[in-house]
C-alpha cells in the first residue's frame, strides 16, 4: 500500500448527522463512522472519509442521525412472556398475587431462552444493543445473548427462597461463581450478583454478595428504595433505612448499580455520589406500578452517574428506550418542578453512556470514539412524525419513535437491516409467544 492509499476498512457507515455523545451535546453533520474488526477506526466528514478510507461496504443513510446503541440499564426480560398478564395493580399485590405464582409454574431453562429471545428481538428493532439482565437462569440466558451477538450483563439472582434456579443460599452462590467462571473472558457477556431487593435478602447474603464482589470486581445489581413501603418495613425490621443498611453491610460503592430510587434523602443522593453508585431510572414501570418518583434531576445535579432501564415487560409493558428517555426527561421537570430539568442531551447520555458506565461497560460502548467497539445505530428522522427538523436532540428525546430505528450494528455486525432483522426468524418467535400464552391462560391465580 502506498503512503497516500486509502486505508482498508470493513464498513463506512454515511449518516446525516452523527450523535457521538462525547463531546457533550454535540451533533456532527454530513460525518460517516468508519469499522474495522468490530472496532471503531475514525468519525470524521463524509468527504474525507471517502478519501481516507476504502471500504468493503457502505451504508449511506442521508436522513438517519446515527447515534451509540442504547444500553437499558435493568432489565428482567424473560417476563416478555408476561407481558400483559396482571396489569393496574399496585406493586406487592402484582408480585405476590400473580408474578410469583405464575412464574413458580413455568419458570425454567426453556421459558427463560424463549422470553430473552423475544427481547432480544424487540431490542434489536428499538435501537437498544445492550441489556443489563436480572433474573432466573442467568446461564440460559447469557447463551441466548451469546448465540444472537448481543450486548449484555447477566445478574446472577441471590434470594432468601428456594426457585426453580437454587434451592439454597449456598446453592444461589455456588451458581453465581460458576457463571463468572464460564464467561469471565467473553467478549459479549459479563456477569454480576443480582440480589433482588433489601426485602429478601439477608444480612448474611448480603455481606457473602460483598465480600465476592470485591474478590471477583463484579457489580452489585439491586432493587432497592423502590416504595415507600419499602423504606418502612426496613425500619421496622432493622432500624434503618435500606440505603443505610447497604452502607453498614459494605455495598455502598461504585460497584452497586441501584435500580428504582424513589424514596430517596438529600443525604442519601449525596451518599450515591460521594460513594460513587450508579442509578437506574425506570419511570415508565414505576409510574404504572404507582412506586414513586426517581429525583432524577437532583440525582444528576449532584454528580451521581444516571442510566435509565424499563424494568420487565410484565411491569412496562414494552422495551421501547425511545419512550422511556421521553418519560424520563418529562418526568424529571415536574419532579424537579424545573423545566431545564434532564434536557435532551442529558437524557441520551444517561440511555447511552451512563448505561455503559453502570455496566462498567463504558471502555467498550455508550459513545461513539475512535477504539470503542462499534454498537451503532441509525434512526431515519425524515418520517413526518419528526418534521421539521429544528434541533436534533430534542427531536430523538422528544419526537422520536423505536419505529425510526432502520439499522443496527454490534461489534460492528450488522442485526438490523432497513427495519428487518438479521438472523432471527419473527414469525417463529411470534408463533412461540402465542404458544406460552396458552400455557400461561391455564395456571391458577
Amino acid at each position: 500500500m502506498t503512503e497516500n492509499a486509502p486505508q482498508p476498512c470493513d464498513l463506512l457507515i454515511e449518516a446525516g448527522w452523527v450523535v457521538p455523545v462525547v463531546p457533550h451535546g454535540v451533533v456532527l453533520e454530513g460525518h460517516a463512522v468508519a469499522v474495522s474488526a468490530g472496532v471503531i477506526q475514525a468519525v470524521l466528514p463524509i468527504a474525507e472519509a471517502r478519501v481516507r478510507f476504502a471500504p468493503i461496504e457502505v451504508v449511506s443513510r442521508p436522513n438517519a442521525a446515527l447515534i451509540p446503541g442504547l444500553v437499558n440499564a435493568h432489565t428482567h426480560n424473560p417476563m416478555t412472556l408476561l407481558r400483559g398478564i396482571a396489569d393496574d395493580l399496585p406493586l406487592m399485590v402484582w408480585l405476590r398475587e400473580h408474578i410469583w405464582p405464575v412464574e413458580a409454574a413455568v419458570i425454567g431453562p426453556e421459558f427463560v431462552a424463549d422470553g430473552t429471545r423475544l427481547a432480544i428481538a424487540e431490542m434489536l428493532r428499538g435501537g437498544t444493543t445492550c441489556a443489563n439482565e436480572n433474573y432466573f437462569f442467568p446461564d440460559v440466558q447469557a447463551a441466548v445473548y451469546k448465540q444472537h451477538g448481543f450486548r449484555a450483563r447477566v445478574g446472577a439472582v441471590i434470594i432468601d427462597f428456594p426457585s426453580a434456579w437454587a434451592k439454597s443460599d449456598d446453592e444461589y452462590f455456588d451458581r453465581a461463581c460458576e457463571l463468572h467462571d464460564n464467561w469471565r473472558d467473553d467478549a459479549l457477556i459479563g456477569t454480576a450478583f443480582a440480589p433482588h431487593a433489601p426485602y429478601t435478602v439477608s444480612d448474611a447474603n448480603f455481606e457473602r454478595v460483598r465480600m465476592l464482589a470485591d474478590q471477583l470486581d463484579l457489580p452489585v445489581h439491586l432493587h432497592t428504595h423502590e416504595t415507600a413501603q419499602e423504606i418502612a418495613d426496613s425500619l421496622k425490621l432493622h432500624g434503618q433505612r435500606p440505603l443505610a443498611r447497604l452502607d453498614r453491610l459494605g455495598l455502598v460503592n461504585d460497584r452497586l448499580i441501584a435500580v428504582h430510587m424513589t424514596q430517596l434523602t438529600e443525604a442519601e443522593i449525596h451518599l450515591c455520589a460521594e460513594r460513587g453508585v450508579s442509578v437506574v431510572h425506570c419511570p415508565e414501570s414505576n409510574l404504572k406500578l404507582a412506586s414513586g418518583f426517581c429525583p432524577a434531576c437532583a440525582l444528576q445535579r449532584a454528580g451521581v452517574n444516571l442510566a435509565i432501564g424499563t424494568d420487565g415487560c410484565a411491569s412496562n409493558n414494552d422495551l421501547d428506550m425511545f419512550s422511556e428517555n421521553r418519560t424520563a426527561a418529562i418526568l424529571a421537570k415536574a419532579v424537579a418542578n424545573d423545566a431545564t430539568a434532564l434536557d435532551a442531551a442529558t437524557t441520551l447520555r444517561a440511555a447511552t453512556l451512563g448505561g455503559a458506565k453502570a455496566l462498567g461497560f463504558d471502555q467498550l460502548i455508550g459513545s461513539i470514539e475512535t477504539g470503542k467497539q462499534a454498537d451503532l445505530v441509525c434512526v431515519d428522522m425524515a418520517e413526518l412524525e419528526t418534521q421539521p427538523l429544528h434541533h436534533l436532540l430534542s427531536q430523538l428525546v422528544y419526537a422520536t419513535g423505536r419505529q425510526q430505528v432502520s439499522d443496527v450494528w454490534i461489534n460492528g455486525v450488522r442485526k438490523l437491516d432497513r427495519r428487518v432483522l438479521v438472523d432471527m426468524d419473527v414469525d417463529a418467535i411470534k408463533a412461540n409467544a402465542r404458544q406460552w400464552r396458552q400455557r400461561i391462560a391455564t395456571i391458577p391465580r
